[in-house]
């Protein structure tokens, strides 16, 4: 049976693609108390690349610039959008033409946030020649391929105009009616003038320390390398999510990860920690030193192999997923290392979004079945011999990373009967520029959290030709077909052509789904406001002392 979200997760709403409505101006979600000269200490890791948003496609830098800068529409706690630089986005008759009209709205340099900041910025992202991870975004948009760059490399996208300083224009390939949705993510922000150099391109001087037109700006310390990002309230800004707080502060923690930062916030010296360690699971919502959060969340995690390494290419890395799929006791691991605070998953997107079946074909293959996964290996082994180590990267900064990846790899030993370890980066940075680099010779772990609320969003980004976060380098052209299909069409068709690209992936299993994980935290006694949102983050401008 296909559930909606309300059947599933009483009180935890996400915006409907069908119901989807803009308002022109309005507030946000308020909550929390009277507006205080606080600063919050939060749990943050350092970013792996500048703050530039067509480039940042991760949680260590997505969290700061979502409050670094303000996008066309904003998310409400709920998932809803609300107009925020956008006076309105209005469609043509089968919205494939969408007209923005902009409010009045500065950058903190005090340069005007224009139609160009918006087009500028997004040609940029869209320019092949400047390899921006996010360019995946702008692939709906006349003038890019599926991947999202320009059309043989164009400097500009022909599907975006600027009409007047106050007015743009986009043209899609094909009509979407929930475009908009999208339209307060990261990629989509704009970016001043100041941030080009001489050259054209985006400096990276200016990632370093970026002017945005959001709740919050850098301090003058701004951002330590592997320490802290240190944010103050933008005094000029007057949009939806205006700070109560004065400040945040992301702390990094390398070598003790999450477990000191829990420590950290019993003895009052971090605010907010968004993620339980593995190792306070059984115990954080009685412990009396900190306030706990436990409910259903977002965040999907996985582990990707990609084909280019040895005896995972072709029909033999089929058979040797499938079967590492099924060694696997997912119940079993988010039992005993979890504590039950993560669920097994049925599918490559989350329970808590519309549309949302445990039915799709094929999913069978997450099933723990020992002898299944023996006959998928000794398949393998017929086309070629299995030799070496299977390994299992992973960072050693996240919750549970640790304690997962050697639980995994010694299932995969026990029923598989080869070698298997877990090989720990000190850090996410660390992991992830071998993943972008591809010079990582391992499988190593994956996740996602949600840009916009839509399946779609765990789908294309990852697993699409080209996309920037399709770290396994996959591809498969049915599946981009049917994820184009998709996003064009509507209600129950959107979501049996998402079902059958799923199938796909099944076959396929560019990444090996694991479990959902549920929104859990801890925070200091003293803190108030805090309330999970959609994208199971902390609205941070809410959050007080």
């Amino acid at each position: 049976m296909r559930l909606t979200r309300r059947t599933r997760l009483a009180g935890v709403a996400l915006l409907s693609a069908v119901s989807l409505t803009l308002a022109a101006c309005g507030g946000g979600d308020d909550g929390g108390d009277e507006a205080t000269d606080s600063v919050i200490t939060v749990y943050g890791t350092n970013p792996q690349n500048p703050l530039i948003p067509t480039a940042t496609n991760e949680v260590g830098g997505g969290d700061p610039l979502d409050n670094l800068f303000a996008g066309l529409v904003a998310y409400n706690t709920d998932g809803s959008v609300t107009n925020e630089v956008a006076e309105s986005i209005e469609p043509n008759d089968d919205s494939t033409v969408w007209t923005v009209k902009l409010k009045d709205w500065k950058f903190t340099d005090g340069t005007d946030v224009t139609a160009d900041s918006f087009v500028k910025a997004w040609n940029y992202g869209a320019n092949p020649a400047n390899k921006q991870l996010n360019n995946y975004f702008f692939y709906p948009i006349k003038g890019t391929d599926d991947i999202g760059n320009t059309v043989k490399g164009a400097d500009t996208v022909e599907g975006l105009k600027v009409v007047d300083d106050k007015t743009f224009t986009i043209t899609l390939k094909s009509p979407e009616s929930d475009f908009p949705l999208r339209l307060g993510y990261s990629a989509y922000f704009p970016v001043p003038e100041a941030a080009y150099g001489s050259d054209g391109k985006i400096t990276t001087e200016y990632g370093n320390k970026p002017i945005g037109n959001g709740p919050y700006q850098l301090t003058d310390s701004g951002w330590e390398k592997n320490k802290q990002i240190s944010l103050e309230p933008n005094p000029d800004y007057e949009g939806i999510h205006k700070p109560k707080n004065g400040g945040l502060v992301f702390k990094f923690y390398a070598g003790g990860g999450t477990d000191a930062a829990y420590t950290d916030v019993q003895s009052g010296n971090l605010d907010v920690l968004d993620q339980v360690p593995p190792s306070a699971l059984t115990t954080f919502e009685t412990d009396n030193t900190v306030t706990a959060y436990n409910e259903p969340g977002s965040s999907f995690s996985s582990f990707t192999i990609p084909e280019r390494l040895p005896h995972f290419d072709g029909e033999e890395g089929k058979l040797r997923r499938a079967a590492l799929s099924r060694a696997i006791n997912r119940p079993q691991i988010t039992e005993k290392i979890f504590n039950n605070a993560r669920t097994p998953a049925k599918d490559f997107t989350s329970p808590v979004l519309d549309g949302w079946t445990d039915k799709v074909p094929g999913n069978e293959v997450l099933t723990f079945d020992e002898a299944e996964a023996k006959k998928l290996w000794a398949e393998a082994d017929k086309i070629d011999k299995w030799d070496g180590t299977f390994q299992l990267a992973y960072n050693n900064d996240g919750a549970g990373n640790k304690e997962f990846a050697e639980a995994l790899t010694n299932q995969v030993k026990n029923v598989l009967g080869i070698d298997a370890a877990a090989k720990a980066y000190p850090t996410f940075d660390e992991l992830r520029k071998e993943v972008t680099d591809r010079t990582i010779k391992t499988p190593f772990r994956t996740g996602w959290q949600a840009d916009y609320p839509s399946m779609l969003n765990y789908l294309g980004p990852i697993y699409a030709t080209g996309a920037g976060s399709n770290d396994g380098d996959y591809s498969n052209k049915d599946f981009d077909k049917l994820v184009s299909e998709a996003s064009a069409a509507q209600g129950d068709d959107r979501y049996k052509l998402i079902s059958e690209a799923q199938t796909i992936l099944f076959e396929d299993l560019p990444a090996i789904p694991l479990w959902y994980q549920n929104a859990t935290a801890v925070t200091s006694k003293d803190l108030k406001g805090f309330e999970f949102n959609w994208k199971q983050k902390p609205d941070y401008y809410k959050l007080t002392k």
